[in-house]
């Protein structure tokens, strides 16, 4: 193929990684979301694809954490782009839950809140997390108890309990998101967290906190003198 046949997107690509390579700082948003989208549609211009995702989804974080039906129902989008953006995400929630790896030591709730915002800040169900410490509050689990429906998840105090007594934990941090981006806690949050404080205490367990995020903020128990 000579230089006047290639496609013209091709120069506009090596141009965005040469820029990328001097300053990444530079690129704006969608140009980022070309390169990445460039990576599955190696042989088309993503460039309208990666302003239609923003379009849509409003920033990049939006776009990451878009559910995949919506994604799908863009023009251009396929089961190629969702298996990759599946992987993105996970190695994002990954990346954030290194604040959470084993004997890592607890000397507050930011690595639980920046480790549940990028596992399942944005999910559209609710999912409920627990970070199981030892007496010197060091990481021993961070593991999935539950997940549910858009606005309930089914939380039994035993389950967690028993979870803590698995892994010989001493103190555990509860966690878990509210999908409509409110994060003040409902009168069954406060119900079962109690009774759950109320369990931990009969076992010599201590309940740290119950952290609720939603998107970009939080409530803590412990702060909102809940616990």
């Amino acid at each position: 193929m000579s230089g006047q046949d290639k496609p013209h997107y091709l120069g506009h690509r090596a141009r965005l990684r040469g820029r990328l390579t001097r300053e990444p700082k530079a690129l704006a948003d969608y140009e980022l979301l070309e390169l990445i989208l460039a990576q599955v549609l190696t042989r088309a211009d993503t460039k309208p694809l990666a302003k239609a995702l923003l379009a849509r989804f409003g920033t990049l974080a939006g776009v990451f954490a878009a559910p995949e039906d919506q994604l799908l129902a863009l023009d251009g989008f396929g089961p190629a782009l969702c298996a990759h953006w599946t992987l993105l995400r996970e190695l994002l929630a990954r990346l954030a839950e290194g604040g959470l790896a084993p004997r890592q030591v607890l000397s507050g709730p930011e690595a639980v809140i920046a480790a549940a915002r990028a596992r399942f800040g944005r999910s559209g169900t609710e999912e409920f997390w627990a970070a199981l410490l030892d007496n010197k509050n060091r990481v021993l689990a961070w593991e999935r108890v539950s997940q549910g429906t858009v606005d309930q998840t089914a939380v039994y105090p035993r389950e967690i309990l028993a979870l803590a007594l698995k892994h010989k934990a001493s103190g555990l941090i509860l966690v878990h998101n509210h999908p409509g981006g409110d994060p003040r806690p409902s009168e069954a949050d406060i119900r079962i967290t109690a009774q759950l404080a109320r369990a931990a205490t009969d076992l010599g367990l201590r309940l740290l906190d119950h952290l609720i995020v939603a998107e970009d903020r939080h409530v803590s128990f412990q702060e909102q003198g809940l616990l």
